[in-house]
């Protein structure tokens, strides 16, 4: 099978339109950002900006497209987010209906896509350092929880935060937070360490979304904000619709990850 680590943005996404890969993105299309997707009919979508805008830490925002239009022209310019994700949620007044391969059959003219940055984009940059990806050694998805942090309302749109966890050894942690802090536009430095009770996580090995992964000794929990905050809002707002990659299963950007990164 072709080395989709390796595979351009483009070609990735044709395999994905294909209906030839339907898996997590975790580690694809080497070097490449890659973005969550929250889609909204257009009467919500100054609002949905609105609690963006309020909450750039979960919800960093990379690209809107025109209503009707889903071409994500300034991520991927020649894409159609109805079909370039391995997997889709849809959401009709907060429940979850159905889990799809493409959205097309889905697809109204008063839709606004936005794609919002995932931390999925930093870890090149871990294996760079040296820091381990536990999820991509262990062929999982990331886990992900929902946390007792409440994000800042906007209109209609409220909620908890949603985290993704990755253990780190201790001695790497400085690292970690120095490496992320860089990477804004997909989450930046994490937002708590250790402690994952005191953000309203019972139970690290049964996350809300995706898979729980080893701790090992000496490593801590370490949680970064989520772009699936958005799949945890639309459950307490429940919007009419809401559609959304499945957790994990990104969408991939023509971005290369060094151009979100800052330096100082």
């Amino acid at each position: 099978m072709e080395d989709l680590k390796a595979a351009s943005p483009s070609r990735l996404r044709e395999i994905i339109r294909k209906g030839e890969f339907t898996g997590p993105t975790a580690g694809l299309a080497a070097g490449y950002a890659q973005a969550n997707l929250v889609i909204l009919p257009e009467e919500l979508a100054f609002e949905f900006m609105l609690f963006i805008h309020r909450n750039p830490k979960p919800c960093p925002v990379l690209d809107v497209t025109d209503p009707g239009d889903p071409e994500p022209k300034l991520t991927a310019p020649g894409a159609d987010i109805r079909q370039d994700l391995p997997k889709y949620r849809i959401y009709e007044r907060g429940k979850l209906t159905a889990e799809v391969t493409n959205i097309l059959k889905y697809w109204r003219e008063d839709f606004v896509a936005f794609l919002i940055g995932c931390s999925f984009t930093f870890e090149a940059a871990f294996l760079k350092a040296g820091i381990p990806v536990r999820h991509i050694e262990e062929k999982k998805n990331v886990p992900m929880f929902i946390t007792n942090i409440q994000c800042k309302e906007a209109g209609r749109f409220k909620g908890p935060m949603v985290v993704s966890m990755r253990p780190i050894p201790g001695r790497l942690i400085p690292k970690a937070v120095e490496i992320t802090s860089r990477y804004k536009a997909v989450h930046g430095s994490p937002i708590h360490i250790g402690h994952p009770q005191s953000i309203g996580i019972k139970d690290i090995n049964s996350p809300d979304f995706g898979d729980a992964v080893t701790i090992r000794k000496g490593e801590l929990p370490v949680f970064w904000a989520c772009g699936v905050t958005p799949q945890a809002v639309a459950m307490e707002t429940k919007p009419s619709i809401m559609i959304t990659h499945s957790p994990g299963h990104m969408f991939i950007t023509d971005i290369k990850n060094e151009q979100l990164a800052e330096y100082y």
